[in-house]
Order: structure tokens, then sequence, then C-alpha cells
């Protein structure tokens, strides 16, 4: 273990074995896991209790044992007893395993704009779930202690695909989201969600980075519902001081959901002096325009600091006013400006009347005027997903 390793040990060790039992005691949904649903153990604790090891997906064997990734861009080569650079993959014996699949970390029942999406089902409850682990480090990162750890650092519970699917129609939520860490590094469990959901009538929802390879995202888009991509910057500078990633995986990803038709929206966590530039601005707007289309929303939300990244400040208003303006003038239709409850940035206005069709108050909806998904005024269509499945 390097120090910076052992550092993020200590520091999250007193939050994390309990941290997130309490996450689920205070979204009120202990009782319904314990209707049907056996808390499991935790792996490799200082108990000496362990995970299950399932089978992992997109990989290949290589030479002495060693296996080589195929999820994310990282195309870790991990050898036996080892595992991948987001610690929740591991190679056994020269079989690739998840340690994470129906282990979730976190629960809670979510209005749908807090992923955000805010052209998804208005108004409608997301049943919300990760599992724990990340494929990049952002030092900005919002929910590090269940993101930027390993499985035996938090405490998780069996839940299976199709008790998540259960679980979502018995709280009324007609969507279910993969959200709060990173689910690339648990794909399977994704895609499981995702085809358990379907059967009962129910959308799936992925909230990502988009740090993944080409072949398991098609796969996941032929069953995922809408996607909401992170998307840091446009620089890789920025990816690589500010995340340990690349850029251009992500810009693949986002042009590969559009060919598939996977409804898409962006979100960009403007950050001051590190991507809040204009030029940066005008670069995104005409990467969404030209290889995306007008209609993709994106959303400039405020940064609060947070895990390593403490050192500056808030994101002024006034910025993220000045990101939407000239999303707006390089002819996005649809940005928003995010964290900041009440702006009129919030709402969703018809590009061809300026019409105000979906009014929000903070993650609430105080007025929708959408008629079968068109604006009431002009009759113009407002895209989106806005029926139940």
């Amino acid at each position: 273990m390097n120090a910076h390793d052992e550092e993020r040990r200590l520091l999250t060790k007193s939050l994390l074995l309990g941290g997130c039992a309490a996450c689920l005691a205070g979204s009120g949904m202990l009782d319904s896991l314990a209707e049907g649903v056996v808390p499991g153990p935790t792996v490799r604790t200082p108990d000496g209790s362990t995970l299950p090891f399932t089978p992992a997906r997109w990989w290949t064997r290589e030479e002495q044992g060693r296996v080589q990734c195929g999820l994310c861009p990282r195309e870790c080569r991990v050898a036996d007893r080892e595992r991948g650079a987001c610690g929740v993959r591991e190679n056994r014996g020269g079989e690739y395993y998840t340690l994470v699949h129906s282990r979730p970390c976190s629960i809670h029942v979510d209005p749908v704009e807090k992923k955000p999406f805010y052209h998804v089902m208005p108004g409608a409850s997301a049943f919300s779930l990760a599992a724990p682990g990340c494929n990049i480090e952002c030092k900005f990162c919002q929910n590090w202690q269940i993101a930027q750890v390993r499985p035996e650092q938090v405490t998780t519970m069996e839940l299976s695909p199709a008790g998540v699917a259960q679980l979502a129609r018995k709280k009324g939520a007609p969507l279910v989201a993969c959200t709060y860490t990173e689910p690339v590094v648990w794909a399977e469990y994704v895609q499981d969600i995702a085809i358990e959901a379907g059967r009962l009538g129910l959308h799936t929802l992925l909230v990502s980075n988009g740090y993944i390879q080409q072949d398991p995202l098609k796969e996941l888009a032929t069953v995922l519902s809408a996607v909401k991509i992170d998307l840091k910057a446009m620089t890789e500078t920025f990816y690589k001081e500010s995340c340990g990633g690349t850029l251009a995986p992500v810009l693949e990803t986002l042009r590969t959901l559009r060919k598939k038709e996977v409804w898409t929206e962006i979100v960009v966590l403007v950050i001051p002096t590190l991507n809040d530039s204009e030029e940066e601005f005008r670069a995104l707007a005409r990467f969404v325009r030209q290889d995306l289309g007008r209609e993709v929303p994106v959303h400039f939300t405020r940064f609060h600091p947070a895990y390593r990244l403490r050192n500056l400040p808030r994101t002024p208003v006034a910025t993220l006013e000045k990101a939407r303006d000239i999303a707006m003038a390089e002819g996005l239709h649809f940005a928003y400006v995010g964290n900041v409850p009440g702006h009129p940035g919030n709402h969703t206005y018809c590009p061809k009347c300026g019409e105000i069709v979906i009014r929000r108050l903070g993650m609430s909806v105080a007025a929708n005027t959408l008629r079968n998904g068109a604006c009431p005024s002009c009759g113009h269509p407002i895209p989106g997903l806005w029926r139940k499945r």
C-alpha cells in the first residue's frame, strides 16, 4: 500500500464501516430489505468474513495466469490474486471476478431531478442505488466515502437484480437509477438490474463518468433507457491532473450513446480556475451541437469544495450564467444552471416560442405543462423520456 492509499484508508475508516448502513436507515429502506433480503457479509474484513465472487464479463485471458480487463479504457492487466485499478474486480487463478455484484452500499428513493435528469419523467421517483468503487479519482469527488474505496472498506448488503426491481416497484418508483459511485465498475450488476427492471415495466437510468470501453457500452445501451454523463472538462490536461483519466473515451461514449439513440443528458461541474473559461464553454457547446445534437441537455452545475479539492471557492452564479448563455448562443436548445435552487436557469423553455414548459423549484417540479411531449403554446416537440415504460 502506497502513502496515498494509506492516507485514504485512515481518513475513511471511521466513516465507512458504518456510514452506508446509516444511509440505508435514513432512507427508510432497511425495513423493506428486511422483508425479503438478508444482509450479507463484507469482503475481507478484519473479522475474516468474505463476499462471494461473481464471474466478471468483458475480459480476456493472458499468459502466466494474467487477465486483461476490457471494461474501461485503463485495460488493466491483472496478475493472479491482484485487482484492477478500480479495486472491485479480482483475478483468481486466471479467472476474473467482480466483488460487488448484488452488493449495494447505498440505497435511496430520490426525485429524478436529483440525478439530474430534466427530460426524464419530471417529478418521478427514482429508486437509486450504488455499489462501491470507481475507475477514476476526481479530486472533487462528492461521494468519495463510497466511490474511492475497496469493497471491504464499506458496509454492503445483499440485493439481487430481481430484488432491486421488486423493491422499486413496491416503492412506486417507475425508474431505477444506478448512481452515486461509478456504475461502470459494477456494469454486470447494472446490466442484470436493467433486464429485471424491464420485465416489471421500469426504466433503468445510468449516472456515469462515461469512462467505458465500446463493447460493454454497446451491450448496456440495449437495456438502458437514459444515461447522464459527467463530462468533467474539455481538456486532456484536466482529466489527467484532476481525475486520473482521459477525455477522448468519454467523448466517444457520448457519440455512441447518440448513435444508439439512448436518451442522454450531460452535466459539467464548473470549477473555478480549472474548467471555467469562456473558450472551454464554447468548445463544449460546439462539440454537443456538432457531434450529439442541439437538443441534448447540458447542465452547468455549481461546485462545492469536497474531498481533495477544498482550497477553491464555490462557483460564482455569474459563471454558470455565462456558461449557459454561451451554450445557448452556440445553438444548444436546453442549457441549465444546476445546484442553484430557484434560478430561472432551472426551468425548461420551449426553444421555439420561449414558453416555460417545466417549472422547477429546487429538486421539485412546480409545474409541467407539456402535452404529449410538446409545448402547449406552439406545439413544438420537446425531446425526452416522458412516459412510463
